[in-house]
């Protein structure tokens, strides 16, 4: 029998909704969160219910009946440090994904409205590679000033789940292949994917190559005198690297296709920007495939930047010397997660518990500290 999925994807803006019948999609639509509906509400947690209703308004509209679903599938949000792979619902995950005590984001949502529908229809909640997935190597962790360790956060959905199609497409597992994944998107990532895990990655947030809005790395010594000397409070000088950074910082402009038609129409500084932007991301490249060993498969290019088409094959020109370049515009997050989900009710693999992984986590992170 061909299982039925609920995918459930908050963003800041919308929440995204899909049922999916094995790997055929039924229907997807997209429930818009205007700036004033949502000044409304003091946390993030407060939208559940505001949340819950829009859902359930489509769903009523399209005619799913609840008892037909076999499996509700939500975004992991930004939860506790742990390997990747599809996580069981539990209530120690809607603990910590209603706290944010690791931090604030919409895609938080995911898991619990996930809970609140499984709980309706009576089937199982999964949430699948969240963005605070982390595989990293121990290497990876030192940032270069004790105190200080660098964290995995990145596009882990939408990264694996495009090197799982692409292992697949070159007659490879997953598990078997040496990927250099890239993210374009509003954030940009950069991931070391080896034999299934991401062993390095750059911090969406504030590593890696400049983005739509965001700084990514910068001269720290620069940003320091920059924040004394212009007087920022911790919330201004966290908005003027993310928010107001990147190409937004050059050009005065979030909306890339403006850039792309500026760059068509000659201008100069446009073109200097996206040139730029390409040189970051093919120096981050080359930063992962040094942690690959110089053995990589593909570098594969995804996200919804991936379809500019001259930052792409900026970025091609200066990296197909590491391996061939696969370029898979746009994402896959809806279908990620059905699929996700799909492997566990296949048989193909089986759902984590997060409370066990967290205490695997624990007794790891005790070991380490024990020996130094």
């Amino acid at each position: 029998m061909i299982s039925k999925i609920l995918v459930i994807n908050p963003g800041a803006t919308s929440t995204k909704i899909a049922t999916f019948r094995g790997d055929d999609m039924i229907f997807q639509e997209s429930a818009a969160h205007g700036a004033s509906q949502l000044k409304a509400f003091d946390s993030l947690a407060d939208q559940i219910p505001y949340r819950k209703k829009l859902v359930s308004e489509i769903l009523d509209r399209r005619e799913i009946k609840y008892g037909e679903l076999d499996a509700i599938v939500g975004r992991g949000g930004i939860l506790a440090p742990l390997p990747g792979g599809v996580y069981e619902v539990s209530e120690e995950l809607l603990i910590d994904a209603r706290s944010m005590k690791y931090g604030e984001h919409a895609s938080c949502l995911g898991p619990l409205l996930a809970g609140e529908f499984a709980g309706m229809a009576g089937c199982a909640a999964f949430i699948v590679d969240p963005v605070s997935t982390d595989e990293f190597i121990p290497e990876a962790r030192y940032s270069g000033l004790a105190g200080i360790d660098r964290v995995s956060r990145f596009h882990a959905l939408n990264q694996k789940a495009v090197a799982r199609k692409v292992a697949e497409s070159i007659g490879k597992r997953y598990e078997d292949a040496r990927f250099v994944a890239v993210h374009l998107g509003t954030g940009i990532s950069v991931g070391a994917h080896l034999n299934g895990r991401v062993a390095d990655a750059c911090d969406a947030m504030n590593e890696g190559s400049f983005s739509v809005d965001r700084a990514g790395s910068v001269p720290v010594l620069a940003v320091v005198d920059m924040c004394f000397e212009r007087g920022y409070s911790r919330k201004e000088a966290k908005l003027r690297l993310n928010g107001e950074g990147g190409v937004y910082s050059y050009l005065g402009t979030k909306d890339m296709h403006e850039v792309e038609n500026r760059v068509q129409a000659g201008d100069c500084a446009a073109r200097g920007v996206v040139e730029a932007f390409a040189f970051q991301v093919a120096k981050d490249i080359g930063a992962m495939a040094a942690v690959c060993s110089g053995r990589v498969d593909r570098v594969i290019i995804t996200g919804g930047m991936a379809r500019f088409g001259l930052l792409t094959e900026l970025i091609r020109s200066r990296v197909e010397f590491i391996a061939p370049v696969e370029i898979v515009p746009g994402e896959e997050e809806m279908s990620a997660l059905a699929e996700g989900a799909m492997r566990v009710l296949n048989g193909e693999t089986r759902a984590l518990d997060y409370s066990e992984e967290k205490r695997k986590r624990l007794r790891r992170e005790e070991l380490v500290k024990n020996k130094s």
